[in-house]
Order: C-alpha cells, then sequence, then structure tokens
C-alpha cells in the first residue's frame, strides 16, 4: 500500500507553477481566494495539517499553535522573516519552523538602491508633477535634489542584503559604513572599503544616508528608537526594506514634519497595511506598498525553498532552512 501523502495547508496563494507541483507531491489545500486567514481560519488549520504553509502577515502565535494537533510537524513560511511566528510555542510542540532565506536578497537589494536614489533626486515627485499636468518645462533651479556620490551610506545589518546593497552603493559612489552584531570577514570589508562602527548611535550621527536591512526580532524592535532618530542630522533620510517595527515610526514621522530629518524612503510600516497618513502628506518621501522581494523569480524560488524544506522533513531528515533562535539554545 503507498504511503499516504501529508495534508499540506497553504495560507495564501503561491505561484502557479508552486501550487501545481504542490498538488502533485502532497495532499494539498490551496487558498483559491487569497484572502488573508482569520484566527480561527488558522486555528482550524493547525489542527488537521501536517504541514502549514503561512506567509509573513499570518500570525502564528502561540494562542493559534495551542491548538496543534499531534499531526503538525512543520510549519514551512513562505518568506524570510519569521518574527510573525511564536518559535518557542512551536519549539514546546515540537514542530520545526523553516523560512526561504537567501532567494530574495538580490531583488531585495535592487530596490533598496533604487529607494536611495529615488530620495534625493525627487524622482516620485517629478512624476507625479508630471503626471497631473503641472509642468511648465525645464528650469535650471527647478525640482533640484542632491547627488549621492561621495556621500556616507550607514547600512544597519551587514547580512546577505546588507551586503549586496553595499556592492550596488559602492558602485554609484557611496562610501560603505555599517553597523551589525558582529564584524563581517575582513575580505568583505576590504572589497567594499567598508567602515565597522560597533556604537550605532556614532555611526547615525555621522551618515548622510541610513539603509534599515535587518531582521525584526524582539532585540531589533524600534531599534531605531526616538532617541536614536534625533542623531540623524537633518540632511540625511533613511531608507527601510526590512520590516517597519525596527523603526519607532511615530517618532520618524514626527522628525521628517519638523524637518529634523531630510527625507525617507520606505517599503515596509509599523503597522502595515495601514500607513500613516502624516507619511502620505510628505513630498520628502518615497511610499512603496512592501514590494521589495516582489519578482516572479523570487516568488517561485521561494516556493521551491518551500517544496524542499517539506519534502526533506517527511523524507525523515533535517530540512534545510531550519529557523533557530539563539534566544531558545541553552546557554
Amino acid at each position: 500500500m503507498p504511503q499516504s501523502k501529508p495534508l499540506v495547508i497553504v495560507t495564501r496563494k503561491l505561484p502557479d507553477a508552486i501550487e501545481t507541483r504542490m498538488m502533485e507531491l502532497f495532499d494539498t489545500r490551496l487558498n483559491v481566494t487569497d484572502d488573508a486567514m482569520t484566527q480561527q481560519d488558522l486555528i482550524e488549520a493547525v489542527k488537521i495539517a501536517d504541514v502549514l504553509v503561512p506567509t509573513v502577515t499570518d500570525r502564528i502565535d502561540s494562542e493559534v499553535l495551542a491548538h496543534a494537533g499531534s499531526k503538525l510537524r512543520l510549519i514551512a513560511s513562505f518568506g524570510t522573516g519569521w518574527d510573525h511566528i511564536d518559535l518557542k510555542a512551536a519549539r514546546d510542540k515540537g514542530i520545526t519552523v523553516t523560512n526561504t532565506p537567501g532567494v530574495l536578497t538580490e531583488d531585495t537589494a535592487d530596490m533598496t538602491m533604487a529607494l536611495i536614489l529615488s530620495v534625493p533626486r525627487r524622482l516620485t515627485e517629478g512624476e507625479r508633477v508630471l503626471r497631473e499636468g503641472k509642468w511648465k518645462g525645464w528650469g535650471p533651479t527647478w525640482m533640484l535634489g542632491h547627488r549621492i556620490w561621495g556621500k556616507r551610506l550607514g547600512i544597519i545589518g551587514m547580512g546577505r542584503i546588507g551586503t549586496a546593497v553595499a556592492r550596488r552603493a559602492r558602485a554609484f559612489g557611496l562610501s560603505i559604513h555599517y553597523h551589525n552584531r558582529h564584524r563581517v570577514a575582513e575580505e568583505t570589508e576590504t572589497e567594499l572599503e567598508a567602515t565597522y562602527w560597533e556604537s550605532l548611535d556614532q555611526m547615525l550621527s555621522r551618515m548622510d544616508i541610513i539603509s534599515v536591512n535587518c531582521p525584526h526580532t524582539p532585540a531589533t524592535f524600534h531599534l531605531l528608537s526616538a532617541r536614536r532618530l534625533q542623531l540623524m542630522q537633518p540632511h540625511s533620510y533613511i531608507v527601510n526594506t526590512s520590516r517597519g517595527e525596527v523603526i519607532d515610526e511615530e517618532a520618524m514621522v514626527r522628525l521628517l514634519k519638523e524637518g529634523r530629518i531630510g527625507g525617507a524612503g520606505l517599503d515596509v510600516f509599523e503597522h502595515e497595511p495601514a500607513v500613516s497618513p502624516k507619511l502620505l502628506e510628505m513630498e520628502n518621501v518615497v511610499l512603496l506598498p512592501h514590494m521589495g522581494s516582489a519578482t516572479i523569480e523570487g516568488r517561485i524560488a521561494m516556493g521551491e525553498k518551500v517544496l524542499i524544506n517539506i519534502r526533506t522533513l517527511m523524507d525523515g531528515h533535517a530540512p534545510p532552512d531550519r529557523v533557530i533562535d539563539e534566544a531558545l539554545l541553552p546557554a
């Protein structure tokens, strides 16, 4: 008798190629409507599934996992971040958690670089003027921005994405500075001519541009607090393609409005999909709807990682992309 296929429940619509392969490999329940699952939907799913495939917008907290059935062995998250999953509650239930690291590095770095260019050169402002029929023709003092060549870029989080951003920025003539939990390899620093700052406070006060590329964890929540944001120079600006929760958004909005921060390029928000109405009114910000990793190639690569993680676990092996929270490791 053939072995029964594991029941895999997918919380959102995925690329067709990935959904088709999931249907071939597993007993799969797809989200055809692509409507976000409610907490009750998630509770019902974890009661019966062998594998849950959530996305970064699904909150798999302790309340949901308290209802997990004995069959649930794997939460194979479709996304790089894991702050939406209670890792301790999963561990206590014996549930493995995986993510999809690495495949979004170049896409997110591209979007970060696009924002680094867009804010000082006022690209979205110019586009709005043109579309609204307000352009009266070229003028020598009209729509002046700032060049980025020769400016200092401070990267918060020099992991895969931060390093990819640094390589792009270096080609645009930016001076690379970074703050990280651990100093990167000497050869990487040499390649990028990067300056390491052990003190985030000291780096913030000296940069022209700040790029947030660290993950959201309990340790990085509001890492850029009101106090730290006030250290930035009035002409400097901030780019965030990581997670909105890393920045105290209310404080940032206030400082932008007061002119104590020069501008911002934001792909993520602290309370998304809600966006502060005050941000929507500002001309010195570029706002995007969390699309930093939104490429067809990236989404398919994410799905392929999910498939590999599920198949590996079901074959009796440790999945390659297990998420291990260092805070949960024994001292």
